[in-house]
């Protein structure tokens, strides 16, 4: 063969390679839509933050007789609400934007997790004063998420989408949680599944 065209045979090649293995690394699964609790599938969140605080050796709160909510750890100071929304909030609805993802719970509460390897300081719901820290990145199919709330805690959550084929879409989203918060000693594990919304 022409060491010429050779060349060019050998060029051409890699930069179909190089755009492939592009095309690839940008093919992640789509987390975009609304997303709606499936509390049969998901961790009862109480019983989750009992067992860590049984493991801490702290005080339980005590059940009254007639007592049947199911968000009795919910609340708290401003810097940990972020617990709150992922662990009690029924509905999420997540958007994909250029270097990041939004994540939009009840009331209006917003976070951004970044995606651009870069550290961001996100201020949530425009307050500077509520700073949290949040960066995700895709590992194969799954989306892990670092953030270091205000208080001093921090959360590693993985997103996975689940129960249907890319083509079909998928049906429901698993969120995996270790939550501690700056206050505990022990990690709150917590899984939590969705079902997509039409």
């Amino acid at each position: 063969m022409n060491p010429i065209k050779f060349s060019l045979h050998i060029l051409l090649l890699t930069a179909t390679l190089l755009l492939a293995s592009r095309g690839m690394a940008q093919a992640e699964p789509s987390l975009a839509g609304h997303w709606l609790i499936n509390e049969k599938l998901s961790d009862d969140t109480d019983d989750e933050v009992e067992k860590a605080m049984k493991k801490s050796g702290a005080k339980l709160m005590t059940h009254k007789w007639f007592d049947r909510r199911k968000d009795k750890y919910r609340g708290g100071p401003a810097e940990q609400e972020i617990y709150d929304r992922l662990s009690y909030d029924p509905l999420l609805t997540i958007s994909r934007h250029d270097d990041s993802y939004l994540f939009e719970y009840a009331d209006d509460y917003k976070t951004v997790v970044y995606t651009d390897n870069h550290s961001h300081s996100v201020s949530l719901n425009g307050l500077e004063a509520s700073e949290d820290f949040l960066m995700g990145r895709w590992e194969g199919e799954r989306f892990q998420v670092e953030m270091h709330p205000r208080d001093g805690g921090y959360v590693y959550a993985t997103y996975t989408l689940i129960d249907g084929s890319k083509k079909e879409g998928n049906k429901r989203l698993q969120a995996l949680f270790t939550i501690k918060p700056g206050t505990f000693t022990e990690e709150i594990k917590l899984e939590r599944v969705y079902d997509r919304k039409p």
